[in-house]
């Protein structure tokens, strides 16, 4: 038999601790094709989430997925993470927590890195003086 993973568990646990000592459970998600969040917050493919009770509405963390709906700007969204995308989890306040390895997309890793360079620019739009700024400082006399 396998063993579960202890990630959600810790999850869990940093949630209960953060509300019983007033702090808020901040959620760290490596985006990813399974993950649902709203995109216009991703950056650099991550996103970082308020899993409070104030934040969040019919909060379920179970083995697998964390559930939840939530207003971002206004305008309420669904949000499904799998297990495997939680990076870390910790309390806003303090930034007690923990962090977890997320296993990467090999395909992906093997686009990025076999993705090609940009090439450098031409050696003469390098050696172009920059444009002097006009001053916005005058001498009264």
């Amino acid at each position: 038999m396998s063993e579960q993973s202890a990630k959600p568990y810790l999850i869990r646990a940093i949630c209960e601790w953060c509300a019983d000592n007033g702090l808020t459970p901040y959620l760290a998600v490596k985006v990813n094709a399974q993950t649902r969040v709203p995109t216009a917050y991703v950056k650099n493919g991550e996103i970082v989430l308020n899993i409070s009770r104030n934040a969040t509405h019919k909060l379920t963390i179970d083995n697998d997925w964390v559930h939840f709906s939530a207003r971002f700007n206004g305008a309420s969204s669904e949000v499904a993470v799998p297990m495997g995308a939680v990076a870390g989890v910790f309390a806003k306040e303090s930034g007690y927590g923990f962090a977890f390895t997320v296993p990467t997309d090999p395909a992906a890793s093997l686009d990025a890195a076999t993705a090609p360079t940009p090439s450098a620019p031409d050696a003469s739009a390098t050696d172009k003086k920059p444009r002097k700024r006009p001053k916005h400082l005058q001498v009264v006399k």
